[in-house]
């Protein structure tokens, strides 16, 4: 039996690796009697930011997001295939229906044989086989028993970006299409140059929640506050989540100075999320300035925009290639508390946790990832990052092993890393 802290991507991938393996699972969950700052329900793998799991990789469009998705099919992840199960219309990306996607894999977890779903709080570490997997915001005194095993922790700040009813859009100032013409997945909001930098300064000098220790702000590349962005410069939203590369609108015949755009958040497409605008502004000022971008004057807001503190453990220092303490190799770790960053990136974690904790209990050997996969990449990088220079990682094609011969083209490096990782990832299953 093997205890596994935490019901998130995670530890409901841990939970099915293992459990499917044979083993008994108890599976500890403390919402929605405690709650976090950012979770709003009590069921398991709640999705609390963005809505979208990243591109997936159709026809000549290879990312790297795209690449882990594919390894982790080759394991029957749990995790994905919920996620396509409550997908959503978002061009090349994998986004799901936030409540149908949490509520299949609830089901999932509580309906396996091996699974016992346990409803408190964990609050020491487990003397025995255990996976943590209790996430970025785990709680005070769980965080407290890991900083004394692991030592120094990181942190950084990520913020969530609003959600808003489509039946509130202006319609009559706003294009649907997806980039280059691409589909119809996206509500675009055009800005011409004058509305943007209106927008701009009213932005900059809005009110935030600033976090305690805000001299010493640490926020994560890929989840940046459209605010903090905003402070590097006045074009720099122009080349980030407001680029209107490739959007063409259909009155003007031309692309818009600047643009926002919307994505569907549920099945039912009555909701939508402003992609790219995570936001720590207070609640107040987010409605004053998010209704200067025309077609958002009246838009009703079902959720604002909210920042919170992320920690993690200095993966290098503490974790083995196989994510256990190094100080205790019965208790794995999993998810985004290991350095991770990222939906996928945190499920692949638990599904490498899962394998090999079952794999320990069986008394085999553990088995190192190949260093061509995806997988294996985040493992290595976990692995061999100077400890004073680590920072939260996402999934990206600059962590690959470097090819031996010169590769021109992004789209062809792509395919070479995604060749080279999914046959090596099916070459790897056969030896577990």
């Amino acid at each position: 039996m093997i205890k596994i802290i935490g019901a998130g991507l995670a530890g409901c991938e841990a939970a099915w690796q293992v459990a499917n393996r044979g083993f008994t699972v108890e599976l500890y969950e403390m919402r929605p009697a405690l709650l976090t700052p950012a979770h709003k329900t009590g069921m398991l793998a709640e999705i609390v930011c963005s809505n979208s799991l990243g591109s997936e990789n159709k026809n000549e469009r290879i990312s790297a997001a795209g690449i882990l998705k594919e390894e982790l099919e080759v394991f029957n992840s749990l995790i994905l295939s919920c996620a396509h199960a409550s997908r959503v219309p978002a061009g090349g990306a994998l986004a799901v229906d936030r409540e149908k996607f949490s509520a299949l894999v609830t089901e999932k977890i509580s309906s396996h044989e091996n699974i016992k779903l346990i409803r408190e709080e964990y609050k020491s570490l487990p003397d025995d086989f255990a996976i943590i997997a209790s996430g970025p915001l785990t709680s005070d005194s769980l965080a407290q028993e890991l900083k004394n095993i692991a030592g120094e922790r990181i942190y950084f700040y990520d913020a969530v970006a609003p959600v808003l009813m489509k039946d509130s859009i202006n319609f009559e100032k706003v294009f649907v299409s997806g980039r280059y013409g691409r589909g119809d997945d996206y509500i675009n909001c055009p800005l011409s140059k004058e509305e943007y930098l209106r927008f701009y300064d009213a932005l900059v000098n809005a009110e935030r929640n600033l976090p305690h220790d805000f001299e010493k702000d640490k926020y994560f590349e890929g989840c940046m506050p459209v605010e903090a962005l905003a402070d590097r410069g006045v074009d720099t939203l122009r080349f980030g989540p407001m680029k209107p590369r490739g959007l063409t609108d259909p009155r003007t015949g031309r692309e818009p100075y600047a643009a926002v755009q919307l994505r569907q958040d549920n099945a039912d497409g009555t909701l939508f999320n402003m992609v790219g605008f995570q936001t720590g502004l207070k609640w107040g000022e987010q409605k004053k300035v998010f209704s200067m971008i025309p077609g958002l004057e009246n838009a009703e807001f079902v959720r604002l925009g909210v920042m919170h503190r992320n920690t993690s453990v200095n993966a290098p220092a503490v974790l083995d290639e196989f994510l256990r303490l190094k100080t205790n190799e019965k208790i794995f770790l999993a998810g985004q508390i290991t350095g991770v960053e990222g939906y996928m990136e945190s499920t692949a974690m638990g599904l490498v946790a899962g394998i090999n904790a079952a794999a320990l209990m069986s008394e085999k050997n553990l088995s190192v990832w190949p260093r061509a996969s995806a997988i294996g990449s985040l493992l290595n990088y976990l692995k061999t990052t100077e400890p004073k220079y680590f920072q939260p990682m996402n999934m990206n094609l600059g962590i690959f092993p470097t090819p031996s011969q010169k590769i021109k083209g992004k789209q062809a490096r792509a395919k070479f890393f995604r060749d080279n990782a999914v046959n090596a990832t099916r070459d790897f299953i056969k030896t577990l």
